[in-house]
């Protein structure tokens, strides 16, 4: 029979209809799973997505299977128990139109490697980098890249893809991810799989979630700033359009006249900004939860440090936010104190850096978290130091210490406490493992005392034992000492495997930062 053009558009639609429907059934899963994925060993191990509503899912992994049904909003999720690491295997999800399978997967160990530029510093920029390039062949440490993305609501899903570790997939990597990750591989012969989730230039706020923001009134204060300029801009945006059409002849006139032209106007920031408030947790966080890690390091603060006083609650808050989020408990979390940076200055100066490195020594009385100290390897001239090699060893010396339970040193000397005897002042501190030494062999420097009158000078000071004896011929009656209190101190205390100590002050006065919300 001849079918009439009105019947054949009809046929058209109902299959255009019909596959959209097929398409919708299909069984899918966010792009954090995939070929060559690490998988966490030793815990259970979710597997998500979405499917029809009420439509039967099962996932098998190896010999490990498991059941369930897609909800009314057609989402579904499992947790597979706990397998070791060992041999590769085939994740299959089946759905009752489809099935998805990933191959040449590995359990091991995974971690999330986020923060500000320090993290995002790629492989190709870093010391020695021909050579680190050229040999990085480990088919067993895998890479998943988050491509970089705000959101004004948290994502379900993000772009990437997993891929082997080698010298054509290294170079563009996190550095500190990747040399942190090929230092837990050489330790533990097991996979790693490292998450690069980082955005230069980015504060912490950014990188926390709104609920949590919003839940404190001190951090509050943030998501209004931002409500306030998101409100401001489309006539900030208008604004700055015309003052771009003058810029534009201005610069124009300029060159032609072989002179210099003027300044740019600064764009206004707007609801894309990556400084918005929970922005990146929202584009590059949520999308990653709840997949299967031991833990997270972490290297940001820089865009923090003018509000020192504030990131004491920040930090913290963000940590439990993440760990809230993935449901796994207190898992490790790592991260990397402030390196030093810029000028070094003659005398003894608040410093907005030396409190921001402050409130984050204050984070390590939460359970489970690390840090590394790097008050040695940053450059005056430099905020992104080219060595990320150290950086990556002294993240994974703590993971080694406390969440592989190696017998390593992980830590330079830590203050404990102070006491005053005649006219000195003795300071004890934790982590003196093989004593404590002034680097070189030189005499001690970086420390500074003051009296009551709170006015800093530089001060000798002498290794006694595990303490050190802090005094100064123009402070008679001291009251208290700082140690690498400057952006760029020059400071040289170790301990005796080699570790910096960590700067640090005994006093508790008022920063430069405190006010700071």
């Amino acid at each position: 029979m001849r079918m009439s053009v009105r019947q054949g558009i009809a046929l058209c639609i109902v299959c255009a209809l019909l596959s959209v429907g097929a398409a919708w059934a299909e069984v899918n899963l966010p792009n954090v799973f995939g070929d060559h994925m690490v998988l966490q060993q030793a815990q259970a191990i979710p597997v998500w997505g979405t499917a029809d509503p009420g439509e039967k899912v099962t996932v098998r992994l190896g010999k490990r299977r498991a059941k369930t049904t897609a909800d009314a909003d057609g989402r579904w999720m499992v947790k597979l128990r706990k397998l070791k690491a060992g041999k590769t295997r085939t994740l299959t999800v089946s759905g009752e139109n489809n099935k998805v399978k990933f191959d040449d997967v590995l359990l091991g160990e995974v971690w999330v490697c986020s923060g500000q530029s320090n993290m995002q510093w790629p492989v190709r920029a870093t010391n020695n980098a021909d050579a680190e390039i050229a040999a990085a062949d480990y088919p067993k440490i895998r890479l998943f890249s988050v491509p970089r993305r705000t959101a004004a609501e948290p994502q379900d899903d993000c772009q990437g893809k997993w891929v082997l570790c080698s010298p054509e997939t290294i170079p563009e990597f996190s550095a500190v991810g990747y040399y942190f990750g090929r230092s837990l591989h050489q330790k533990l012969d097991v996979p790693v799989g490292l998450i690069n989730t980082s955005w230069g230039g980015t504060p912490a706020e950014s990188w926390t979630s709104r609920p949590t923001l919003a839940a404190d009134p001190e951090l509050n204060v943030i998501i209004e700033r931002w409500e306030k300029i998101i409100a401001e801009y489309p006539e900030a945006k208008k604004a700055y359009d015309a003052k771009m059409v003058e810029w534009k002849v201005k610069a124009a006139q300029a060159k032609a006249a072989g002179k210099k032209a003027p300044r740019q106007p600064r764009a206004p920031f707007g609801p894309d900004h990556p400084w918005r408030a929970s922005s990146l947790y929202n584009g590059m966080i949520a999308p990653l939860v709840p997949y299967g890690i031991q833990g997270a390091i972490w290297y940001q603060g820089e865009s923090n440090a003018d509000r020192a006083f504030q990131y004491r609650k920040l930090f913290r808050s963000m940590i439990v936010d993440w760990r809230q989020s993935w449901d796994e408990g207190d898992f490790p979390f790592l991260f990397v104190q402030l390196a030093n940076f810029t000028k070094v200055l003659p005398d003894p100066e608040p410093s907005t850096w030396a409190e921001l490195r402050e409130a984050q020594t204050m984070t390590l009385s939460l359970p489970n978290t690390g840090m590394a100290v790097i008050i040695d390897i940053g450059e005056a001239d430099n905020i992104h130091p080219r060595n990320k090699q150290d950086v990556g060893k002294r993240l994974a010396l703590n993971a080694l210490a406390n969440t592989y339970g190696k017998k390593v040193a992980y830590s330079g000397p830590m203050y404990k406490s102070m006491k005053v005897e005649d006219g000195a002042i003795r300071v004890e501190f934790d982590h003196t493992v093989g004593g404590l030494t002034a680097k070189g062999g030189e005499a001690l420097r970086g420390f500074a005392i003051a009296g009551a009158d709170r006015k800093f000078v530089w001060a000798d000071a002498a290794i006694d034992g595990d303490t050190i004896v802090v005094s100064s011929d123009s402070v008679a009656d001291p009251v208290a000492v700082r140690y690498a209190w400057a952006h760029n101190p020059v400071c040289n205390l170790y301990n005796g495997v080699g570790l910096p100590a960590s700067p640090f002050r005994t006093d508790d006065w008022p920063g430069v930062t405190v006010n700071n919300k």
